[in-house]
């Protein structure tokens, strides 16, 4: 008897490019939407309070990426297993893999809310705020606690319901989110005078609306099922899981301590320089929080890719494998070099849009801007290979780009250039560690390649 045919994954059969465009837009509005809640609530509060109330919202913002980081490594890890799942026709643990990450999920956002509550006053203080901008620091701080929950559901989430084929369906929810976290900020900043408080309400709010939005979907899932008897979380997946998100969590928890760090240098040094401590900090928080846009496409395409190149290096696709790689590092390339662009060109009409009518802020939103982005260029290469890598099941490279970049060239760097430069020193630090990451990527995919071509995977 003929046996029938097996119906073919569109990962495994669409063109690439394709594919890459159906993943990646959702994604990177996704994300995009999600740091709007920080930004909305910058800009709102910069010309609603001034220049103490953007340094409060700056000090909590290492929070969001705590949050964030968390929410990747246990999302971007269980959807990297499903997709390898997947292509090796491993349903059942596929359908495992889900189930394990919605205990985890729910763990850890009750760890966040609580520990956030009890310790909101040593993290603000950590986080470098200073002496005019602790009180607004602590109150924002003591509010947008309760809604990291919803933020590491929407933001895990998101990369769940990416690998069950429906993008769409997160951006939707995170732009619902940042509708009513924009109207709610007006409301409760211009019209009830609520200052950092009525921010940290309004960013609440909308993360509960997106976060639940999110979770309604698990019982829509089309390629895995949600198991109750999986619920319970074993050592070896959960391990798989953290194994293959471990990159994405390390990348985000490194973001933060860059900025733990530069918060603190600037709040130190840029008391040294015309601008003061004050404005430095407010403006470093702001272009971080900017270059969150432009980190948004890359993770975009980045994570665009890992159930495509999952899928097809579980199905032994390699060469399907290495196109997409070299698409979406001639993306990244194109994308880092339009917003070195803006950057350079325009920052202080990005920074009017947060401040204006200060020439001493708009001073320095053009010096940090220049200096800080000098090698943006070459940026998305690193993100693109490392998640190259954390697709195909290699996280020890994966981890390594991020890790040197940020851990091992930025944080030192910056420390050392500091005592030795000041303000100016600080900040070089962070083109150094972009050309040094460039290189490094390249290094390891080319190695990586030409292992695939002595095995014989590639034609």
């Amino acid at each position: 008897m003929e046996q029938p045919q097996r119906k073919q994954n569109p990962l495994e059969t669409e063109p690439i490019g394709r594919l890459i465009r159906r993943y990646s837009i959702p994604t990177a509005l996704t994300l995009m939407v999600n740091y709007l809640y920080n930004i909305v609530d910058q800009i709102f509060v910069g010309q609603g309070v001034g220049v103490t109330g953007m340094a409060a919202t700056n000090v909590a913002f290492p929070l969001t990426i705590v949050t964030i980081a968390l929410a990747l490594m246990i999302g971007d890890g269980c959807a990297a297993n499903m997709s390898l799942c997947l292509g090796r026709r491993q349903q059942e643990e596929a359908d495992r893999t889900a189930s394990h990450t919605v205990t985890l999920l729910v763990a850890a956002g009750v760890f966040l809310a609580v520990a956030g509550s009890l310790f909101a006053r040593q993290i603000v203080l950590l986080f470098g705020a200073t002496e005019t901008a602790f009180q607004a620091s602590l109150d924002y701080t003591r509010i947008i606690v309760w809604g990291l929950p919803f933020l590491l559901f929407s933001s895990a989430l998101t990369a769940i319901i990416r690998a069950d084929g429906n993008p769409k369906y997160t951006m939707k929810c995170m732009i619902l989110g940042a509708v009513i976290n924009t109207v709610l900020d007006s409301v409760f900043i211009f019209g009830l005078h609520m200052g950092v408080v009525g921010a940290a309400i309004a960013t609440v709010i909308g993360q509960v609306a997106a976060g639940g939005l999110c979770l309604v979907y698990l019982r829509r899932l089309q390629s895995v099922r949600i198991r109750r008897a999986w619920l319970r979380p074993t050592a070896a997946l959960t391990g798989r899981i953290f194994k293959l998100g471990i990159p994405s969590f390390l990348t985000q928890i490194m973001t933060a301590a860059v900025q733990v760090t530069m918060n603190n240098l600037m709040t130190r040094y840029g008391a040294q320089t015309a601008y003061g401590g004050d404005v430095a900090l407010s403006v470093y928080g702001m272009v971080m929080k900017v270059y969150q846009i432009a980190h948004a496409m890359f993770v975009g395409v980045s994570s665009a890719t890992q159930p495509i190149n999952g899928y097809n290096f579980g199905a032994k696709r390699y060469d399907r494998v290495r196109a997409t790689y070299r698409m979406a590092a001639t993306i990244a390339l194109v994308v880092s070099v339009g917003w070195f662009a803006v950057y350079q060109l325009f920052p202080r009409a990005i920074g009017t849009l947060f401040v204006s009518g200060d020439p001493v802020y708009l001073d320095a939103c053009q010096h940090i801007f220049r200096v800080y982005m000098l090698a943006f260029f070459l940026y998305g290469i690193h993100m693109a290979t490392s998640s190259f890598f954390q697709g195909i099941g290699r996280p020890v490279q994966a981890l390594a780009i991020p890790l040197v970049r940020q851990a091992v060239v930025l944080i030192p760097l910056a420390l050392l250039l500091s005592q030795a430069f000041g303000f100016n020193g600080a900040l070089l630090a962070a083109p150094i560690a972009d050309v040094v990451s460039f290189l490094l990527s390249l290094a390891l995919v080319l190695r990586e390649f030409r292992r695939w071509k002595k095995q014989g995977w590639l034609s």
